[in-house]
């Protein structure tokens, strides 16, 4: 592969007359059907680039698309990748239509008198966007009630977050014993998946996977899948999982950086994950030991389960992060609420006084959260 240095950007075909004739010769030799610039081009550019290529020419945006429609399963992806689709089409009509003049006459749904074809299909897809975006609400409204329903019963939630095909749904089921599909292919996960994670402390959290990040994320896509990166902004912490394996892991990494401050969550608690560390043959220039000594990061392998067990110490952590002592009176008769205690929390102090007992323990937001109820009928002070 030839990387190309370009001094500047042609409006009309993005490279200039000489690079375009090379790759038109190029076409024509292979039989190319299909070009794809890895940059977004202008409808027009692309149009002018079909015309001299005389070849179907897909740009970054179009590809990523393309490859979204192919991974989503669930109803709400398909929906949220419908609306990116429309709302990258909007502007590129006029690669289909040339003729401006072409009219359609009498009345009907399709078109009113004197409407060219491309009002036609514009207008189509403005009400057709407006469908889906009032669809896409309504999930979004569920997702807000979903989080509210969290709030009130509080879990420790932990998100991860992530380049495409990091190896974060691996990990999510090496983790949660789930069976979410994973696989090494770009954007295998595309609708966030929720499940409970029991940490070696007894402590119960909630973890999520969610959809890979890219560079230069089209603007398209982040609009459509807003209810479903918000999941991101909820989260009590952030795992941020690199493919060390990767020869280009530091501009990933900072990519995935870039869209969290974008979408207001960089400044969000988190710790760095770097996986496949089990695909690392030799440490160059010692870069393990160098990652290995930052405290806010983990060298672990989602595939051989290496690093797991530091992972969930983390989990425990900061899931205990803002404990707070309560002092509690009890009655000896209530085992079953002092067996969910003496798990769930860290014994302080205990003290049995005849039918009574006497305990002092801390517990994390989460956790007392759950159990306010019968923490404020008990509390002593």
């Amino acid at each position: 592969m030839q990387l190309l240095t370009i001094p500047r950007i042609h409006p009309g075909t993005f490279l200039g007359k000489g690079r375009v004739e090379i790759i038109r010769d190029e076409v024509k030799t292979l039989e190319v059907t299909v070009v794809v610039f890895n940059h977004a081009l202008t409808p027009v550019q692309q149009r002018n680039l079909e015309e001299v290529l005389q070849a179907k020419v897909v740009d970054r945006t179009g590809l990523i698309l393309e490859i979204f429609a192919a991974r989503a399963r669930t109803k709400e992806g398909t929906l949220q990748v419908e609306l990116a689709s429309l709302l990258y089409q909007q502007s590129r009509l006029v690669r289909t239509w040339t003729h401006l003049e072409r009219q359609r006459g009498g009345v009907g749904l399709r078109g009113g008198p004197g409407e060219t074809q491309i009002e036609v299909d514009r207008r189509l897809i403005r009400e057709k966007v407006t469908r889906l975006k009032k669809q896409l609400g309504q999930v979004e409204r569920t997702r807000t009630l979903q989080r509210q329903s969290r709030k009130d019963v509080p879990f420790f939630t932990a998100t991860l977050v992530g380049y495409t095909n990091a190896g974060k749904s691996t990990l999510f089921n090496r983790l949660t014993e789930a069976k979410v599909y994973a696989a090494d292919q770009l954007f295998a996960t595309l609708d966030p998946t929720m499940r409970g994670l029991t940490l070696p402390n007894g402590e119960r959290v909630i973890l999520s996977d969610t959809v890979g990040f890219i560079r230069a994320l089209p603007h398209q896509l982040v609009a459509a899948f807003r209810a479903t990166l918000e999941e991101v902004l909820t989260a009590d912490l952030l795992l941020h999982v690199v493919d060390l394996s990767d020869p280009q892991w530091r501009e990933q990494e900072e990519a995935v950086m870039e869209v969290l401050r974008d979408l207001g969550a960089g400044d969000r608690p988190m710790v760095t994950l770097f996986n496949k560390v089990d695909c690392i043959r030799e440490d160059q220039g010692g870069l393990l030991s160098r990652l290995e000594s930052r405290s806010d990061a983990l060298l672990l392998s989602a595939t051989t389960g290496k690093g797991i067990d530091p992972l969930l110490d983390k989990l425990a952590e900061a899931a205990q992060q803002g404990s707070t002592l309560y002092h509690l009176d009890l009655p000896a008769t209530d085992g079953a609420f002092l067996a969910k205690l003496c798990q769930e929390g860290r014994v302080v102090e205990r003290l049995e006084v005849e039918d009574r007992i006497h305990l002092s323990v801390s517990l994390s937001q989460t956790i007392s959260g759950r159990l306010r109820q019968e923490i404020e009928a008990y509390r002593r002070f």
